[in-house]
């Protein structure tokens, strides 16, 4: 059963706009902020984390704006598998609670996309994409942080089953690159929703919300 805390409500604006990874489109303005992330498996400072939403008939808009002055970014060959050795924002999507399946995007400065489609547990398809044309990202860094903007169609999310009676069942997050060792990327995990784990673990049920739109 959704619980208030757990439910983020989708604003609408009336006409698409175009995205630019800076988050200074007027249409933010109509979005609610969330910042209700914590650290699940950490003690100590949480850098700030906010996330918006928005949608139009046709496209869901999320905007992810990071607020930390060390971001850590690794780059060595064009591989989107690459991602997983940087600080990013992630987005989870599932179709039911079974996570049968979900699909994953994981997004960092410099607008790259790690994404791919997944089963419980922790059984990944990284040569999977998004439908072509139907997603769209872009970032901007500063000396402040990072905003990633994204825009989803509404006809990919349906396809794919993850957009049922209104409803988005997701998981927001953000790896946070503390280090890089070896191309190996030290990483501590900020969630939305505290997940039901001991251990860091973003792949089970318990680690998703709802966006209702």
């Amino acid at each position: 059963m959704d619980t208030h805390k757990s439910v983020y409500r989708v604003e609408k604006v009336e006409t698409d706009f175009s995205i630019t990874g800076t988050g200074n489109s007027l249409h933010w303005k109509n979005g609610t902020a969330l910042t209700d992330f914590s650290f699940p498996w950490e003690n100590g400072y949480l850098p700030h984390l906010s996330f918006k939403a928005l949608q139009t008939p046709d496209w869901l808009y999320c905007l992810f704006e990071v607020t930390d002055t060390k971001v850590i970014v690794f780059v060595d060959k064009h591989d989107k598998k690459k991602v997983m050795n940087s600080d990013r924002v992630e987005l989870f999507l599932r179709c039911n609670e079974k996570m049968a399946p979900y699909y994953c995007l994981e997004l960092d400065p410099l607008g790259r996309i790690l994404d791919y489609k997944a089963e419980h547990y922790r059984r990944f398809d990284m040569d999977w994409s998004w439908p072509n044309n139907q997603l769209k990202v872009k970032t901007c860094q500063t000396q402040s942080g990072y905003s990633v903007e994204v825009a989803i169609s509404k006809k990919s999310l349906i396809e794919l089953g993850v957009l049922q009676n209104n409803r988005l069942e997701a998981g927001l997050f953000r790896g946070k690159c503390m280090e890089i060792n070896e191309g190996v990327a030290n990483l501590k995990w900020i969630s939305w929703i505290k997940p039901d784990s001991p251990s860091p673990d973003f792949h089970i049920p318990s680690s998703f919300g709802v966006l209702m739109l």
